[in-house]
């Protein structure tokens, strides 16, 4: 769908993608129908923030303000319109939605690209399980738009009208990898790294000395339970322990874990929702853990909006959803990159 090597603007190589542009419009279409049926507000929020998200993992692409006087403001472009939404639900509104350009810097393959379109999605008042039941009648609704009876990804599928799998982190750890991930988390959350280093390298898969519990969490969670996720009907991945879920509120069944969900289609991790955490003061040290860590790994950190922890404070309880819109259009597509469902690709650049 792709073409060669020629620009995605040669006429040759568009004729090729506008099918699946023209697809993805109908969804984008269909969507906004289904959120204005359920009398959610579109909003927009600016790409300039004071802090583009403390998430240690997230590049962030940097700019500045220049003043009349000449003065330099650092800016960043935002990689969710997470911080501004919950503003706006602290400002009142009770139910929105938005369809944001977003920019992450080190991504690009087959599923990333450094700037793409997320939908966000908010319900104060709403459990999050009430996003999973959204979820599912999204799938079905890109379905219905698209004509088809899969969702379709690299020879795998997905029954977008099937009733979602709901799955625990500590299900699927056990299912998949032999691996009893809560017997490495605290009643307070803390994570026991040299417990699950055990746990793992018994599963055959390579410990480093200088792994975190967050890296051996992360490798097993890529190598042996993804691959499995979203086949045949989609996939809820719930309940991540505490420690993987810094915007979300603990669970309260049990404080080892969060109320945070990811949505699978063919493998393809499409949404990750959050019961969302509404504590300023825990928020911020969080926000803290996240950035001290980006500094060791990367060597650098992003500022915290302190605007944002004012409004979390008197933001009400509240359930909140980032979909990969681009993934979700590309498996309607049927295909192979996201690229095929951008209508303009970000020019390329080194590896």
């Amino acid at each position: 769908m792709t073409g060669s090597g020629s620009p995605w603007w040669s006429p040759d190589r568009h004729v090729d993608r506008r099918p699946a542009l023209l697809l993805r419009n109908r969804i984008l279409a269909a969507f906004r129908a289904w959120f204005a049926e359920r009398d959610f507000v579109e909003v927009e929020a600016a790409c300039l923030q004071v802090s583009p998200g403390n998430e240690a993992h997230l590049s962030a692409f940097a700019t500045e303000a220049v003043g009349a006087s000449g003065a330099r403001t650092p800016l960043y472009l935002h990689t969710s319109p997470e911080f501004a939404c919950k503003k706006l639900l602290a400002a009142g509104e009770p139910r929105l939605f938005s369809l944001a350009r977003v920019f992450r810097n080190r991504e690009r393959g087959p599923l990333h690209h450094p700037e793409f379109t997320m939908l966000e999605w908010y319900r104060t008042g709403a459990p999050y399980t009430a996003l999973m039941a959204d979820c599912a009648a999204l799938l079905a609704r890109a379905a219905e738009t698209a004509g088809v009876p899969r969702l379709v990804f690299r020879n795998r599928e997905t029954d977008p009208f099937a009733e979602p799998e709901r799955l625990t982190l500590a299900e699927a750890f056990d299912r998949y990898a032999g691996i009893d991930l809560l017997a490495s988390v605290s009643a307070d959350g803390e994570t026991d790294r040299d417990d699950l280093a055990d746990a793992v390298a018994g599963a055959g898969l390579r410990v480093a000395p200088d792994d975190t519990w967050a890296d051996l969490f992360s490798r097993v969670l890529v190598a042996r339970i993804e691959p499995h996720l979203g086949l045949g009907r989609p996939t809820i991945l719930c309940e991540y322990p505490v420690s993987e879920a810094a915007l979300a509120r603990p669970a309260p069944h049990d404080p080892r874990v969060a109320e945070r969900f990811e949505l699978y289609a063919c493998g393809v991790e499409l949404a990750n929702a959050f019961g969302e955490l509404t504590d300023p003061d825990e928020q911020r040290r969080r926000f803290e853990a996240e950035m001290t860590e980006k500094q060791r790994i990367y060597g650098e950190r992003y500022p915290i909006d302190d605007d944002f922890l004012a409004a979390l404070a008197v933001m009400p309880e509240a359930s909140g959803i980032a979909l990969g819109f681009d993934r979700l259009a590309m498996l309607a597509c049927g295909a192979s990159r996201i690229e095929d469902v951008i209508w303009t690709p970000v020019a390329e650049t080194r590896p």
